[in-house]
């Protein structure tokens, strides 16, 4: 019945006790009850938004193939279809709200049919009420810090045919040995951290996935050695603030220490993402420089080039520390790429707030930007600031930033052309399956020619042809591995 629904709760969201204490850790063990639940069913999953949502989908994936789940070849046809969402935006929260609107009539005809909705949109008091109200389609609901109840709840609704509704707002805690199919065979994500403290006056994150809390050393250095161990080349260490690693462990500039410890299990590429600047030291930089096998690529938002924009966006640093911060890392890595996120028309950005914008863009150069109209979300303190700026200035201002970052990164990628660079290939490019694809140790897209070529490999790839937002070229006889 619905009054044992557990509901979404913002406020209590907001609300956070002692940072600096490490969070309550535990082992998840399936029970031996639910393994066979799904036997005979199959199951599909569509995600959407940022890495943390690929690696939720993949254990997501893996407790349902530990009820015995198995995979469907349509989405539309799965006895479970689960809506791993994304709350960053309105526009993404409009988009799955249609694709669950468009399940209506498959409900009426396969009532048998589960679909289910978790991620940060599960998080949101006034969305989970809509889908209450307006979606009965939806059998299932659970939210982030839930994902290990999503076998009981399933069970549960398979025996009873209730809808089942499960949202924690809560600081968050860390389970350890969670089920996970890996959504590639020689890359992986691997979390180090969870949740976000920084509360920027436009994002929905601290109140959707929790307190900053670190899983600890060595289970993220068991992880990697064992991805490195079944063939695995390429590892993402995800944080929504990967910087503050370690902070509740009591540990002194954690996250170099975990860096440097991850570049000790010999795995060949190490990413992580995302960066926060007001968090980013030294002792990461010195790392980054040392070790080879960590890239030199750095994902560091900056949003906005105007300190009156960056205060009201609570982002805790100014464009001076930013730039040196910037003009300090591409001194010491000469060879480092950079991309960044921007946002244009936050509440009240003036004309000459834009330029200043502008103006840092000029000054870095990014390899590549991430670029948005600001977005209100619903709780968040931006959401109340007057928004007096016309849609279509906004659109031209986003427009104009875009034709820059673009000329930029063409004059940056043209740096490549006639160069040999090492290449993990992906497989076959999406658009055309005669040619192969893969990223560069520093994160540039490479569509190239290759014969005995496959998923896995790392070639040399001579670059021919440069474009804004990746290069051509043809694979080298040489040390493919």
């Amino acid at each position: 019945m619905e009054n044992n629904y557990k509901l979404p709760d913002q406020n209590a969201a907001r609300m956070r006790r002692s940072r600096n204490r490490e969070a309550e850790q535990s082992e998840y063990s399936m029970p031996e009850t639910l393994r066979q639940c799904g036997k005979g069913r199959t199951y599909a999953i569509r995600t959407y938004g940022c890495q943390a949502n690929v690696r939720d989908s993949e254990t997501i994936a893996g407790l349902l193939e530990q009820m015995s789940f198995t995979r469907a070849e349509n989405d539309t046809e799965a006895d479970v279809l689960v809506f791993n969402t994304c709350a960053v935006r309105r526009n993404a929260e409009e988009h799955v709200l249609g694709e669950i609107g468009n399940l209506k009539p498959l409900k009426l005809q396969h009532p048998d049919r589960i679909f289910a909705l978790c991620g940060c949109m599960a998080q949101e008091e006034g969305i989970v009420d809509l889908l209450l109200k307006k979606y009965p389609q939806v059998d299932i609901i659970f939210g982030t810090h839930n994902l290990d109840r999503f076998p009981q709840m399933l069970a549960q609704h398979l025996q009873e045919g209730r809808r089942q509704v499960q949202v924690d707002s809560i600081e968050g805690n860390i389970i350890e040995g969670m089920p996970a199919m890996r959504s590639r065979r020689f890359k992986a994500f691997v979390n180090i951290m969870y949740g976000c403290d920084k509360f920027c006056t436009y994002c929905i994150v601290p109140y959707t996935r929790g307190r900053e809390r670190s899983r600890r050393l060595q289970n993220i250095v068991d992880e990697i050695r064992e991805f490195k161990a079944s063939g695995g080349k390429e590892v993402a260490l995800l944080g929504q603030n990967v910087n503050a690693y370690g902070k509740d462990l009591q540990m002194k500039d954690g996250f170099s220490t975990l860096l440097d410890k991850c570049a000790d299990t010999g795995i060949d590429r190490i990413r992580f993402y995302t960066s926060h600047p007001r968090d980013y030291t030294s002792a990461a930089i010195d790392v980054m420089a040392a070790r080879p096998n960590i890239m030199k690529a750095l994902h560091l938002p900056v949003q906005s080039g105007s300190d009156e924009i960056l205060r009201r966006m609570n982002r805790g640093y100014t464009r001076a520390h930013y730039l040196s911060l910037y003009d300090d890392m591409r001194s010491r890595i000469p060879d480092i790429t950079f991309s960044t996120d921007i946002i244009v028309g936050f509440p009240g950005e003036t004309d000459a707030q834009f330029e200043e914008t502008l103006s840092l863009v000029d000054h870095c150069q990014f390899d590549q930007a991430f670029t948005f109209i600001y977005s209100p979300r619903e709780g968040t303190p931006a959401a109340s600031m007057k928004d007096d700026i016309p849609e279509e200035v906004k659109k031209e201002r986003l427009e104009i930033l875009n034709e820059k970052v673009a000329g930029y990164a063409r004059i940056r990628n043209e740096q490549y052309v006639g160069k040999t660079v090492s290449v993990l290939c992906d497989g076959p490019s999406k658009k055309n399956e005669r040619i192969m694809a893969g990223y560069t140790e520093d994160n540039k897209l490479v569509n190239f020619k290759a014969v005995s070529v496959k998923e896995g490999d790392i070639v040399p790839v001579k670059i021919t042809e440069a474009r804004s937002f990746s290069l051509n070229g043809e694979a080298e006889e040489g040390d493919v591995h």
